[in-house]
This record gives C-alpha cells, sequence and structure tokens, in this order.
C-alpha cells in the first residue's frame, strides 16, 4: 500500500539518493531523446536512398538519349560523306492491282 500512495518517497534512505534517482531519470531522457534523433535520421537516409534511385534512373535515360543522338549525328555525317541526304517525307508505297478481265482479254 505505500507504493501505490508514494510513502516509500519520505523514507530518509531514498532522500539520501534523490540525486541518483534525478540522475538515472535525466539518463533515460536523453536516451529516449537520442533515440529519437536516430529515427529521424534514418527516415532521412532512406529517403535521400529513394532520391539517389529516381537520380540514378533519370540519368540513365538520358545518357541512353544521348548515346542515341550520338548516333544519329555520327550517321547523319556518314551519309553527307557518302553523298546521301535524308528525306524530308516518307516514301510513297504504289498498289497496282491487276484487273482479272483485262487477263482474258489478251489471250
Amino acid at each position: 500500500m505505500d507504493i501505490i500512495k508514494g510513502n516509500f518517497l519520505n523514507r530518509d534512505e531514498v532522500k539520501a539518493h534523490y540525486k541518483y534517482f534525478l540522475f538515472i531519470f535525466g539518463l533515460l531522457m536523453v536516451m529516449i531523446y537520442s533515440n529519437h534523433l536516430v529515427n529521424q535520421k534514418i527516415e532521412r537516409v532512406n529517403k535521400l536512398k529513394e532520391e539517389t534511385e529516381e537520380y540514378k534512373s533519370r540519368n540513365a535515360y538520358a545518357q541512353s538519349r544521348l548515346i542515341k543522338i550520338r548516333m544519329e549525328s555520327e550517321l547523319g555525317k556518314e551519309m553527307v560523306q557518302d553523298s546521301l541526304v535524308s528525306l524530308d517525307s516518307h516514301p510513297m508505297k504504289l498498289l497496282i492491282k491487276v484487273d482479272s478481265t483485262d487477263d482474258k482479254a489478251t489471250k
């Protein structure tokens, strides 16, 4: 019953050790605060890792596009050396229909 009422804190033996209890309480508070800071840093590191992965994928995409553009420019230079010109419009496809009545008339 003394524990529930808090009478054990009024004893002379406990009063002599209040400094130690306060020191332990302070250490516990420092430990909780440092744990909180560590959790914040871990969250920040995870966020930065995600951003790093995003930037890496963007960089890979940009490099592949750059390589493609370089290949197109090199191909263009070779075409100019061979006196070839790139087309402004696509070639047209000609479809010729053979009328079956013409085949019978020629035979």
